[in-house]
């Protein structure tokens, strides 16, 4: 996690066997650990902190806004915990976007470009994932600068064919930050701000609740399509995101 801030890099407080010896003295009385346990040794356990961004998460509407689905009739936005399970199954569709410059950001055409290359139709309840350069640099502070995004008239394109869930190999859904945070001070120097282009992607669940996956990894090593993802939340109570262990199975 060498890409995240310091702020927000998960923190992991290991205490061992004798630590856990102490602890079991605790809830037993008159225990004593040296005396009663195997090799004066308890149990050994883990505290860890991190945010619910932390590593390959799926974002929920939450996310995004206090509300979704104003485009079909607005409601307060799901949260993780209300991810539908049926959703955390899906034909997998892996677009390659590795040819684009870093920090391009997606159109509706281009997407369709893209399917038509590998020769798929959208159909409900596929899980379309963006294929960016920045899995190369996962493991270096530089992650943050690589990737696409999909802009919000893509995004939105996705779920109108019956998209519940995306995702990205990259840091965000949305172009890298730094190469935003570029466009709009020229933008704002120009004396033209657009505000559009700062997190379009995640704000098009305003129009559309949907929900998406960050910082997966191996989209190179699965198929096109054929292959199926599974990728169910864990469920925080009221929370915008949830740690996801992604994984697929591959047809032979």
């Amino acid at each position: 996690m060498l890409f995240d801030p310091p702020l927000t890099r998960p923190k992991i407080e290991y205490n061992d066997h004798h630590e856990g010896g102490l602890e079991m003295a605790d809830a037993f009385p008159e225990l004593n650990p040296e005396v009663h346990l195997p090799d004066g040794c308890g149990w050994a356990t883990e505290k860890i902190t991190l945010g619910t961004h932390s590593g390959t998460h799926m974002d929920a509407p939450w996310h995004f806004a206090p509300i979704q689905d104003r485009s079909i009739g607005e409601r307060k936005a799901m949260t993780i915990d209300e991810f539908p399970l049926e959703w955390g199954i899906g034909s997998l569709v892996v677009l390659d976007c590795t040819d684009f410059e870093e920090g391009h950001v997606l159109r509706p055409e281009e997407i369709d470009a893209k399917l038509e290359t590998i020769g798929h139709k959208l159909r409900e309840g596929d899980v379309v994932c963006v294929h960016t350069n920045a899995q190369k640099h996962v493991k270096s502070r530089e992650y943050l600068m690589y990737g696409v995004g999909v802009g919000k008239e893509a995004t939105l394109h996705l779920i109108r064919n019956g998209v519940h869930v995306v995702g990205t190999d990259a840091w965000s859904w949305d172009a890298p930050f730094s190469i935003t945070a570029d466009k709009w001070i020229k933008s704002v120097e120009n004396n033209c701000p657009d505000p559009s282009i700062i997190w379009e992607g995640h704000f098009a669940g305003r129009d559309l609740g949907y929900f998406q996956l960050e910082k997966l990894t191996n989209l190179d090593k699965v198929p096109a399509v054929g292959a199926t993802i599974y990728c169910f939340p864990v469920k925080i109570a009221r929370a915008g995101a949830g740690w996801v262990r992604a994984v697929a199975t591959i047809p032979e």
